[in-house]
């Protein structure tokens, strides 16, 4: 295998709220490709936005020596508070030519400073309606990863280390990533447009395409959900038949798996964007703000003015701080 030797300085922004996993995939692979090469390619600067990183000592980002690749890493869904110092140093990194590559809620910062308007990007699939209503100049897409110039994007959880894969391979090429994927018994690199979410023919196999069709029509029917006649004439069925293949594969009736979707994204949208609660319902079918209330208080058995106050007032994640100590930067 030949390699050049030269280093590349990679810089891991730990922001306060992130998950430990997000780091541990980040490190280990980097570290363990050194092994491969038998060589330090990559050299890791810890950084922390405060004083001391959540998981131990760190260099503070701002007295962090220049790098050449920049991970910003955050949690799977807990967004850290807005630090305009850091979204400028943001910016200055981008200037400078640096490549950044953001992790779960590590794409919020970003997206504040900026760096992400006119680009493809994506998040956890439960934030994407907020991030759509309050960042719309960015591309927002249900993928696993984006690539766009410089900036890469990662929704998080499993799916960082396919990222990690996906952007080694770019680095040292597909043996390098394969040996990483065996080591780390990882059973195959998932493309970046592969679904977060595990799509309904997964679950009840191919056999049942006409089911699949309406559950389909069904979520890109929310706003204006289709009757239930009108949804067995478009897949070419009686409603009767329709109607058994729910309750065999899915064990409901469609109207009621309908009802269901609308109030999931309703609730959704109650917790992660500022729209009010009747231009929530109306987004979500319902025609007046009490039939909304009334069915979302019989369903969740609160009404939509109490779930959006839950959201409003959820705890802060858990601290770190004792989890896992660096004695040193790692290098």
């Amino acid at each position: 295998m030949s390699k050049l030797q030269n280093s590349h300085t990679v810089g891991l922004l730990l922001l306060s709220r992130l998950s430990v996993s997000h780091y541990g995939q980040i490190a280990e692979l980097l570290l363990h490709t050194n092994q491969v090469l038998e060589y330090a390619k990559y050299k890791l600067q810890v950084m922390s936005v405060g004083s001391d990183s959540v998981l131990g000592p760190s260099v503070q980002y701002l007295a962090s020596e220049p790098i050449d690749t920049l991970f910003v890493i955050g949690d799977l869904i807990t967004p850290n508070k807005v630090d305009v110092t850091l979204e400028r140093w943001l910016v200055q990194q981008a200037k400078r030519g640096v490549t950044m590559l953001a992790i779960g809620t590590g794409i919020l910062p970003m997206a504040h400073a900026g760096l992400l308007n006119g680009k493809r990007s994506c998040c956890h699939w439960s934030m994407i309606e907020n991030m759509r209503e309050n960042f719309p100049s960015v591309l927002w897409s249900h993928q696993l990863f984006e690539q766009d110039a410089q900036i890469m994007t990662c929704a998080g959880g499993a799916s960082t280390t396919d990222f990690m894969l996906a952007w080694l391979t770019q680095q040292q090429g597909l043996d390098v990533a394969v040996h990483l994927s065996e080591w780390f018994l990882v059973e195959r690199m998932r493309p970046q447009d592969a679904e977060q979410r595990i799509p309904l023919k997964a679950r009840i196999g191919s056999s049942q395409p006409k089911l699949i069709e309406a559950v389909t029509l069904m979520e890109t029917n929310i706003e204006e959900p289709l009757s239930p006649d009108d949804l067995a004439y478009h897949v070419g069925l009686s409603r009767r038949h329709l109607e058994r293949l729910f309750k065999k594969h899915l064990d409901n009736v469609p109207s009621r798996f309908y009802l269901q979707l609308r109030l999931d994204k309703a609730r959704q949208m109650l917790r992660d964007t500022d729209r009010s609660i009747v231009e929530v319902g109306m987004s979500c079918g319902f025609s007046s703000a009490s039939h909304f209330s009334t069915t979302y208080r019989t369903y969740f058995n609160v009404t939509p003015r109490q779930e959006r106050g839950r959201a409003t007032h959820v705890e802060s994640a858990p601290s770190w701080n004792h989890a896992v100590v660096i004695q040193r930067r790692l290098d």
